[in-house]
């Protein structure tokens, strides 16, 4: 059974990450899931995509356990992210649940994020010996670097009220879902050319694309999850146990 699931009704399609028991963790298998929805969403005729999820978590981040397991490729995460920026429909995240490392990517790569008040946010790669890489480059586009600097160097977690004083999402709700669907009434009330335009100008940045930029952290990503660090990172949280770093 998917575990990312899509419903298109007019202008409008609505994917929901659904895998309660992994806490919708990037493995493959669920990546493929998402790919095969945005398949379905990414079609003439829907403007605006959302991008939710069921309870409890909207997303934990990457799946340690295949991570650990042997070496994965990160093509389909960066491809995900790089749809959902790229994409000429206008897409939301809704988040009521927890964010992790990945999950702040693929998130963050949406143009608008409504969460709720009590969500809290967390780039957790540096405590399990890697970097928050390859979801940089979305994050990078949203934030200043300085603002970023505590969270990605320390691990720690932070509340709504934060992530939208750095810029990484754009409204806090009570209601997500009634914010979101105010979001795409007016969406859907501007010149669907003028509103695509409009979206690519945003996403504009005087670097390289995101195409590149995205290669260029996908290859770091991996180097990194297969060091020392990495795979020490990895055996400590799935044993629950500190990790011991060695000073290089």
């Amino acid at each position: 059974m998917s575990v990312v699931s899509v419903d298109v009704a007019g202008s409008v399609a609505r994917i929901t990450l659904d895998s309660a028991a992994t806490r919708n963790a990037l493995s493959t298998p669920f990546l493929a899931d998402f790919h095969a929805a945005l398949d379905l969403a990414l079609v003439d005729g829907v403007r605006v995509i959302v991008v939710g999820h069921a309870p409890p978590v909207f997303c934990a981040g990457a799946d340690l356990k295949e991570r650990a397991a042997g070496d994965v490729d990160s093509t389909p995460m960066a491809q995900a992210m790089e749809r959902l920026m790229s994409a000429r429909q206008v897409t939301i995240a809704e988040v009521a649940g927890p964010v992790r490392a990945g999950g702040v990517g693929l998130m963050a790569s949406c143009d608008l994020v409504v969460v709720a008040p009590d969500v809290t946010f967390a780039f957790t790669e540096v405590r399990i010996g890697v970097a928050p890489a390859i979801i940089s480059v979305p994050v990078l586009r949203r934030c200043p670097a300085s603002r970023l600097a505590a969270a990605f160097l320390t691990g720690e977690s932070f509340a709504a009220a934060a992530a939208l004083d750095m810029g990484l999402v754009t409204h806090i709700a009570d209601e997500p879902r009634g914010c979101v669907d105010r979001l795409v009434t007016g969406v859907l009330a501007g010149a669907p050319a003028a509103v695509a335009a409009t979206k690519k100008l945003l996403w504009s940045t005087a670097t390289a694309d995101a195409g590149a930029d995205l290669a260029r952290m996908q290859a770091l990503s991996e180097r990194l999850f297969r060091s020392a660090e990495g795979q020490e990172g990895m055996r400590a949280f799935l044993e629950k146990r500190p990790p011991a770093w060695q000073l290089s």
